[in-house]
């Protein structure tokens, strides 16, 4: 058999659809991309690997063929079709969340983070957000799904500062001890510490993954007032004829 004969029965028992045409074995990925090896040593054997449009003509000028790889065995040859395909399945499943295409996430409206591709975002609640990452871990893709209620920001602390000032002195002008306490207040506010996070967990079944993110959705108030932060420490417990030092 040749090395394409041999990829082919590979991909076969895969359950992987192939077809040579000419010098060229071609296996689709999508409607829209497909891979395509073309032998380049028969003895070797070795193969180019390109990522191409599907269904066009060589002598369209928008044919665009790219060379991604080599192979020189069959098990090369399978486990990249193997990695390109899963590669598809997390950018379709990142394109679905931007989109919206699945009515479970309608509500939520992903975006794109900003220095990592491979991590989507959807604000929640009054100061939440869902977070979905995809990625291929060990070769499957994979969507590690998390919610974050954030912490408190200065702003934030400025204006709790203010607001209680004028609650207290009404329209009296700033006093040296209210200067102090401000600057007090926001200076116990410098550490502001770190998101509150809960985890979700990590899903290969993207069906599944959907139905989670549609139950963050309808939980998210009441996740976000439940890893709200206590503003008051609860008293020591101190057994019976003991006192607090």
């Amino acid at each position: 058999m040749s090395f394409f004969e041999d990829i082919a029965a590979a991909l076969d028992a895969d359950g992987i659809e192939s077809r040579v045409g000419g010098e060229v074995l071609f296996v689709p990925i999508t409607s829209e991309v497909e891979i395509q090896f073309i032998e380049i040593d028969p003895l070797l054997p070795a193969a180019n690997v390109y990522i191409a449009a599907a269904d066009v003509d060589e002598d369209d000028e928008d044919f665009e063929a790219v060379l991604v790889s080599v192979v020189f065995s069959v098990a090369d040859a399978v486990a990249t079709v193997a990695h390109h395909i899963a590669t598809d399945q997390v950018v379709t499943v990142l394109r679905d969340l931007l989109e919206g295409t699945d009515e479970r996430v309608g509500e939520l409206d992903f975006y794109q983070d900003a220095l990592e591709p491979n991590l989507v975002r959807a604000d929640v609640a009054e100061n939440s957000e869902i977070q979905v990452f995809v990625e291929l871990i060990a070769g499957r893709p994979t969507a590690r799904v998390s919610f974050l209620s954030a912490a408190e920001t200065g702003e934030d602390l400025m204006d709790q500062a203010i607001d209680e000032l004028w609650e207290s002195d009404g329209e009296a002008m700033l006093s040296e001890e209210d200067r102090r306490r401000l600057f007090q207040t926001l200076g116990d506010g410098a550490d502001l510490g770190e998101d509150e996070v809960l985890e979700l967990g990590e899903f290969t079944d993207f069906d599944r993954l959907f139905d989670v993110l549609s139950l963050a959705a309808d939980q998210a108030e009441s996740w976000e007032e439940q890893l709200s932060p206590v503003d008051d420490e609860p008293d020591l417990y101190e057994p019976d004829g003991e006192e607090e030092e």
